[in-house]
């Protein structure tokens, strides 16, 4: 079984992380989203609101589950079988910072990193500016899935 992760703390799910889960599901027999936690990181939604928007999003596709995980992201992938992590990269900035993690990751654990690059018309889209939209009122609803969509402020 060809498992993978898509970690991320998808504060919230985006349109552009839509896309890359949506385009890599015939690449994989399961994608794991995968919420990392760190208690250090101010969030705007709660842990229970992401998992839900997740499961909500992607609720008619039996090969796309949600979890979430602390620690290392490398020994979560061992610790559940996975053998690839999944990453979308939108610009050179992306590529530059997830290039090193991921030759990292690979060093201390053989775990491989899949990269696709997002879509042109999701590539702008990041969830710190679905945050800064949302806090300050704004309209939301062309950068996230309608599970997210439907909040009210």
């Amino acid at each position: 079984m060809k498992r993978a992760i898509f970690p991320g703390s998808f504060d919230p799910i985006t349109l552009g992380h839509v896309d890359i889960i949506n385009r890599s599901v015939d690449l994989f027999d399961e994608i794991i989203i995968a919420i990392g936690l760190n208690y250090e990181k101010k969030y705007l939604f709660n842990i229970e609101q992401r998992v839900q928007f997740i499961k909500d999003t992607f609720a008619g596709n039996p090969k796309i589950k949600v979890q979430t995980y602390e620690g290392l992201t490398i020994h979560y992938c061992q610790e559940i079988g996975a053998d690839y992590i999944l990453r979308g990269l939108r610009n050179p900035a992306d590529f530059e910072f997830e290039k090193a993690i991921a030759q990292t990751n690979r060093n201390l654990s053989g775990i491989e990193t899949v990269f696709l690059l997002t879509s042109a018309n999701t590539a702008f889209i990041s969830s710190s500016i679905v945050r800064d939209v949302y806090r300050h009122g704004g309209d939301i609803s062309s950068l996230v899935p309608d599970s997210v969509a439907k909040l009210k402020q």
